[in-house]
């Protein structure tokens, strides 16, 4: 699916994304959807190895089996597909859809059902100054109340962006930054300083994934909330981080971690450690981002989402699967994920 607008963040430009549908058919007459949204950065699949990967493992391990039995099949296919998390998403999700449907209920209520609705952000990619004030203020008109802007090129252009942003949106909006690893300590202690006055909300993955003492150096010295993103890929990431207090926040993205069953144990440990928790996405289809909502509105400590992925793609198959009011996301009141 190509974009309605490009988009460039700390070490790529994306103009187009690709996902994998999965369709699994029941003899009961009831259909389950999954959604792959895989990136060869940050899960290193593409969509040829998702769509080897259902062909030469999801295929014979699922057919004629108990679909209701999620944890027992994500188990058999936990080991081949180590190395594809949004493989083992795209599964995960299906048998969740199916798993609400015969229930008769919205996934989000057999996860819990805490809350309705969710807030999500809307993220600004790396332009002028000029530029980024604009879209800022094309967000704000469309009722959105919070904005992640990206960064991480360059420190300097990153503060007059975010201090020229919060001139001009006033006080009341949320704003976020995420700089895609691309800081060094020194960076991140003078990013903070010099948009004192901004009041940011949290930043997001200032440093490189594969250093996590430099990224605890960074909220040991920042006093707002740094929260890990790219350093998250699964649960023992989220014991090491939360287990020597090397962040805040963290960011759960199903395609990361491997779906919603996953992503449930990810937030019991951020639980237990005091972590609060965004759902984030990746460049996905409708589908995966009702999934993750459906997880976050089913969890009280799943205090934020940043679920816009889908808003931006041209010919998403599965478009309208969320609603989306004045910045504020809904699941359809439909058994499922809402999905047909």
């Amino acid at each position: 699916m190509r974009l309605r607008e490009p988009y460039t963040i700390a070490y790529e430009t994306i103009s187009s994304t690709g996902n994998v549908f999965l369709r699994i058919e029941t003899d009961k007459g009831i259909t389950g959807y999954g959604c792959a949204a895989p990136d060869l950065q940050i899960t290193g699949e593409t969509t040829e190895s998702v769509l080897k990967a259902c062909e030469a493992i999801v295929k014979p391990t699922l057919k004629g089996v108990d679909p209701l039995r999620i944890a027992f099949q994500m188990s058999k296919i936990q080991k081949p597909l180590k190395t594809r998390p949004s493989a083992r998403a795209l599964v995960d999700i299906a048998l969740y859809d199916i798993l609400g449907k015969t229930a008769g209920l919205p996934v989000y209520k057999l996860l819990g059902g805490f809350r309705t609705s969710i807030k999500t952000c809307i993220t600004i990619g790396i332009l002028s100054v000029k530029e980024t004030v604009q879209k800022a203020e094309e967000f704000i008109k469309q009722g959105f109340k919070s904005l992640k802007i990206k960064g991480g090129r360059d420190v300097e252009a990153d503060i007059e962006r975010l201090i020229k942003v919060r001139e001009a949106v006033g006080k009341a909006i949320e704003i976020r930054f995420d700089a895609n690893q691309g800081y060094t300590l020194e960076d991140s202690l003078h990013f903070f300083t010099a948009t004192r006055s901004v009041k940011v909300e949290l930043i997001e993955q200032p440093t490189p994934r594969g250093k996590p003492d430099l990224l605890g150096r960074v909220t040991q010295n920042v006093p707002i909330p740094i929260m890990a993103d790219e350093s998250l890929m699964n649960l023992r990431d989220a014991f090491r981080l939360a287990r020597r207090e090397l962040v805040d926040m963290v960011n759960i993205k199903l395609m990361k971690c491997g779906g919603i069953s996953e992503a449930l144990h990810i937030n019991a440990v951020a639980r237990a450690a005091n972590l609060e928790v965004m759902v984030g996405c990746m460049d996905e289809a409708a589908l995966g981002i009702a999934a993750g909502l459906h997880f976050a509105l089913a969890r009280p400590n799943v205090l934020y989402a940043d679920l816009d992925g889908h808003l931006d793609l041209i010919d998403d198959p599965s478009a309208g699967t969320v609603i989306l009011k004045n910045g504020i996301l809904y699941p359809k009141p439909f058994p499922g994920l809402g999905f047909e």
